[in-house]
């Protein structure tokens, strides 16, 4: 069964994260009340990654869209975007086994991100382990000097 994905405000919230002249950085999508396989949006927010782990539950499912700066010094800049399935602990059985399917649908929608970060626990989002990621994911590292990785 396919996710109905037909809601404007959808793609709307993924494209006001993608637009640099707004400060929203984040969204969360998941299902509307009643209708399981319908996508709404469940929130956006303009405080980063730390807010948008603050919203996530341990009885919800869906997926987050975030925007982060990542930069080696203030000259190098460059905006990168994430997509978190999200599915809580206490998400019952037949929700996590529609989310594997139903990531086709969401990912026609929110179609451009740099690394996908699967979490069920907000321990699985953190900030600097997902920077590293983003850097690794970026090909040729200029900043050997002081890099980790």
């Amino acid at each position: 069964m396919s996710l109905n994905v037909s809601d404007p405000e959808i793609g709307n919230a993924y494209e006001d994260v993608r637009d640099d002249k707004t400060s929203t950085d984040w969204a969360f999508f998941d299902f509307a009340d009643g209708k399981p396989d319908r996508l709404k949006v469940a929130g956006t927010g303009s405080g980063g990654l730390s807010e948008f782990v603050g919203q996530l539950k341990p009885e919800i499912a869906g997926w987050g869209y975030v925007r982060l700066n990542l930069s080696n010094d203030e000259y190098s800049q460059r905006i990168k975007f994430v997509l978190v399935p999200w599915c809580g602990e206490s998400v019952g059985i037949m929700r996590k086994a529609k989310l594997s399917i139903q990531i086709a649908d969401v990912k026609n929608i929110l179609r451009n991100f740099h690394i996908e970060v699967p979490a069920s626990q907000v321990q699985d989002l953190d900030e600097k382990d997902i920077m590293t990621r983003l850097r690794r994911a970026g090909g040729a590292n200029y900043d050997r000097q002081t890099s980790t990785y």
